[in-house]
């Protein structure tokens, strides 16, 4: 228990600040400015943004003792807030040798302990609201950061030709995969889906609001490697009539013909690289890093459909958010295990694509200021994946999380379940 609300961020803001720190430990300083793609970004940029969100949209605006690290960080670390500025365009964060990192862990330190100073000032109760709010959600956002920390060194180093590991893996029980696809039916009807108000959302959560839905079924766990290498093997990448337009066009251009990070031996064996290195590839794992593309054709193959947000966040609700997520250290995908509980891995291993296009709920109204361009402008040409993945922080997700990609974008730990019609 808590004496104080201050006593509790204070320890949180460590603990998620501290958490951060620890990722990137096992890096060497010549990972730390690498980005491979312009859909990554060096973990040193990572580090030093998410601190200049505590800094510019908390110091900065409440704090007038507060004494700025240096000017210069407004441009280089600022993501995408318009309002606030220009910035460093995203595809050229990793020509960015200096500020060093060790520059950019003397700006963390300088702002932690600003931060800890200015939450134990006395303020009026209004404005006091407002800034534990501001520090949740910079919290937030950092945790969203670590995710992508671990997403972006996995795909700067799988570009590598050495395949180096990010960490060694460690031991881990054996689990016996499910080896059948159940699925759980579900009546429909009129239902309610969207974040209540109470505790953190972002804002793209909610509002409550009623949602129809015709009966439905789904399955009671994630697709696996095995499932799709049968499609790999069937020629799925090749049968035009399995893939939308578009999805058709991307996988020609880019010449996919297996998920990310699949690689195929001369002897026609499959392995996989992941963060503790190539391992051989595991049929009854949950298979990830799939594009949308590629869940909607492999659900058009087996005469299913991807579920909708709604459908998703519907049977998520009686689902114990649990799993396999950032706090066991694994930062992969796992057999899925033999419980008693109906619907399985709704909850970390992989985020899971849904059919819904990311758009704004009824009534939905974006954060007032910077923070107003945080998800709402995004609103267009994305989709919407539920449920966390193993690199996903255990107290940042919820069944209401909505989060979002383009349609060809993989390297995020992406799967996917089935879903019918009854």
């Amino acid at each position: 228990m808590y004496l104080d609300t201050t006593t509790y961020l204070i320890e949180k803001f460590t603990t998620v600040r501290e958490k951060t720190i620890e990722l990137i430990d096992p890096l060497d300083p010549e990972d730390f400015v690498i980005q491979a793609s312009s859909d990554v970004s060096p973990p040193k940029w990572h580090i030093a943004h998410t601190t200049w969100f505590f800094e510019r949209m908390i110091l900065q605006e409440y704090d007038p003792t507060y004494v700025v690290f240096n000017e210069r960080y407004n441009y280089l670390f600022n993501s995408y807030y318009n309002t606030i500025g220009p910035y460093q365009p995203r595809h050229q964060r990793g020509v960015l040798s200096r500020p060093t990192v060790t520059d950019i862990i003397a700006y963390r330190s300088h702002v932690d302990a600003a931060i800890e100073s200015f939450l134990k000032q006395n303020r009026e109760e209004t404005l006091q609201k407002t800034i534990e709010g501001l520090i949740e959600m910079g919290l937030q956002h950092e945790q969203q950061h670590q995710e992508l920390i671990l997403m972006d060194v996995k795909y700067n180093f799988f570009v590598n030709p050495l395949l180096p590991a990010y960490q060694e893996k460690t031991a881990v029980e054996s689990i016996t995969g499910v080896e059948k696809t159940d699925y759980q039916p579900f009546e429909g009807g009129l239902v309610e889906i969207g974040h209540d108000g109470h505790g953190f959302a972002f804002d793209n959560e909610g509002p409550v609001h009623k949602v129809w839905l015709n009966p439905f079924e789904l399955a009671t766990r994630p697709v696996t490697n095995g499932e799709f290498l049968a499609f790999i093997e069937a020629g799925g990448y090749e049968t035009s009539e399995y893939w939308l337009s578009d999805g058709f066009q991307v996988i020609q251009q880019l010449g996919w013909k297996a998920p990310l990070y699949w690689m195929k031996g001369d002897s026609g064996e499959w392995s996989i690289f992941t963060l503790h290195g190539v391992e051989p590839l595991a049929l009854d794992e949950p298979v990830c890093h799939v594009s949308f593309y590629e869940a909607d054709a492999f659900s058009r193959w087996k005469g299913k459909r991807l579920p909708t947000e709604a459908e998703w966040e519907h049977a998520a609700k009686a689902v114990e958010k649990t799993g396999n997520m950032m706090e066991r250290g694994g930062y992969h995908p796992r057999p899925i295990e033999e419980t008693e509980a109906s619907l399985q891995a709704m909850f970390g291993d992989v985020w899971e694509w849904t059919a819904s296009a990311y758009s704004p709920y009824p009534g939905s109204r974006p954060l007032e200021g910077a923070l107003g361009e945080y998800n709402a402008k995004f609103m267009c040409n994305q989709m919407v994946l539920r449920g966390g993945a193993c690199v996903t922080p255990d107290d940042h997700i919820r069944e209401t999380y909505r989060n979002f990609f383009p349609p060809d974008k993989r390297w995020q730990f992406s799967g996917f379940r089935l879903a019918g019609d009854r």
